[in-house]
């Protein structure tokens, strides 16, 4: 049987009536696979997961919070000899979701304000009621955020960030920051549950309550990793100064159950903000730049802009620095700034024309449809070549006349023109959003800028498309 089959025949022995459907969830971050299963009167989310500890954590977790009366989905029934599981369905409706609805431009509405208040005083109840009788022993992979936790989020960042986006550093230099670094974070008391992931997208609003998903990989620790993780969030890109107001007024709340030092607890506060972006930024570089799957790079411009606020915030109280030159390296690497957000216009097909070079690399679709061209002009005459154009650009007259004295050239957009037109007639009939066309040439500068701005030029007006051009070389640090 296939896992499919066995979520059917689970959710079939616990509801007492036959599916009518199972449909694949939205892919997350995690190898965990989610489905919607329903009957004519019943309907569940299924999970399938070949991690097995993993699984047990959750299920031992998820009845340890039920008997504290934490808001979670309730757990219906479970196969872990074939790695599955069902829990309450709680709809689509995320946090980030709603916020991404009620947010116009830079706002955050007194509504959404009073969210994340609610989500507040659930999280302090998992810290610090949820981890009274806890049996820290039953978490996955660690029983505790402890020295070998942390620097495996450092090495994490390291090999799949750092070299990934090919960042210099000395490797025993920046080592040897890391161990201090991570001595400096076990300052603080770390008797308190740790949830890992707490976020927008593991934040469920169903029937106007908030409830919490995705705590598997919670363990011993800190108390400050978890409101940094929220509030650091990155695509929520929550505005600095209500961030602050929410930090204040988690403050506030754990007064109300723990004795807090508000002086003590700012020393540590920034340090714990940065291990949690690195670790996200770990998550980008592995999912983006390794598995190419173009929609986590979208998160990396955020996750930048906080790097940035951590760093010129003079609030790390511990001396690292190879680490912070390489912070600050980060922050200013144009490479990584190409996966700024494009602006979909909804109701219109979003084209992204982009030049780049072989030299380098293959662009990623960061709109994560996959498909879409990618035009070769390197059998076109080069104005490289000469001396010159070597300093121009496919935008600079010089270069457009050398270009436009080439019959080549004229046949071969015309041919680039042709097939891009076809495409664009059948999405726009079936209403798709995106589509992505990329010309590569050699440096990157001459005849792929060209061709990428003629097409932008051809496209320009036309109905129900918008137009964005991106030129991978121009001005890249």
């Amino acid at each position: 049987m296939t896992s499919e089959e066995h979520l059917i025949k689970l959710f079939e022995d616990w509801g007492w009536e036959k599916a009518e459907s199972i449909l694949p969830l939205p892919p997350t971050a995690s190898n965990r696979k989610y489905y919607r299963i329903k009957s004519k009167n019943k309907s569940a989310i299924g999970v399938v997961n070949h991690d097995r500890r993993e699984n047990i954590a959750f299920v031992n977790l998820t009845a340890h919070f039920a008997n504290k009366n934490l808001p979670i989905p309730r757990f219906y029934a479970e196969d872990l000899e074939n790695d599955v599981y069902l829990i309450k369905d709680l709809g689509d409706t995320t946090l980030y979701s709603y916020m991404k609805e009620v947010r116009k431009d830079d706002s955050f509405p007194d509504e959404l304000k009073e969210l994340y208040n609610k989500a507040i005083d659930e999280l302090v109840k998992f810290q610090v009621i949820g981890a009274k009788d806890l049996d820290f022993k039953s978490c996955y992979p660690r029983a505790s955020f402890d020295k070998q936790s942390i620097m495996w989020d450092l090495n994490y960042f390291k090999y799949y960030f750092l070299k990934l986006a090919k960042i210099q550093f000395d490797e025993q230099l920046l080592e040897d920051d890391f161990q201090t670094f991570t001595e400096y974070l076990l300052q603080p008391t770390r008797e308190y549950f740790l949830y890992r992931d707490f976020q927008s997208r593991n934040i469920m609003i169903h029937n106007d309550n908030l409830y919490f998903i995705d705590y598997q990989g919670g363990r011993r620790g800190a108390l400050h990793y978890d409101i940094a993780s929220l509030l650091f969030d990155a695509k929520a890109d929550i505005p600095f100064a209500v961030r602050d107001e929410l930090l204040d007024y988690y403050l506030e709340v754990l007064s109300k159950y723990i004795s807090v030092n508000r002086k003590v607890f700012m020393k540590y506060y920034h340090a714990y903000a940065l291990i949690r972006i690195l670790q996200a930024m770990g998550a980008y570089g592995y999912r983006g730049f390794y598995e190419r799957k173009g929609h986590f790079l979208k998160s990396i411009p955020y996750a930048l802009r906080n790097l940035e606020w951590v760093i010129n915030s003079n609030s790390l109280n511990v001396s690292m620095p190879e680490f912070c030159r390489v912070l600050k390296e980060l922050t200013t690497t144009d490479s990584l700034k190409q996966f700024d957000d494009i602006k979909i216009e909804q109701g219109k097909l979003n084209v992204l024309v982009t030049s780049f070079s072989y030299k380098k690399e293959l662009l990623i679709d960061v709109s994560d449809n996959g498909g879409g061209f990618m035009f070769d002009c390197r059998a076109l005459h080069n104005p490289g070549r000469y001396e010159e154009y070597k300093q121009l650009t496919g935008r600079d007259k010089p270069v457009i006349d050398f270009l436009e004295k080439e019959e080549s050239v004229k046949q071969f957009l015309n041919n680039v023109f042709s097939i891009v037109d076809q495409s664009i007639e059948n999405y726009l009939e079936r209403k798709f959003e995106n589509l992505m066309v990329n010309f590569g040439c050699t440096g990157g500068q001459h005849r792929s800028v060209y061709c990428a701005e003629k097409l932008v030029e051809y496209l320009s007006g036309k109905d129900g498309v918008k137009v964005v051009v991106k030129h991978q070389e121009i001005g890249r640090k």
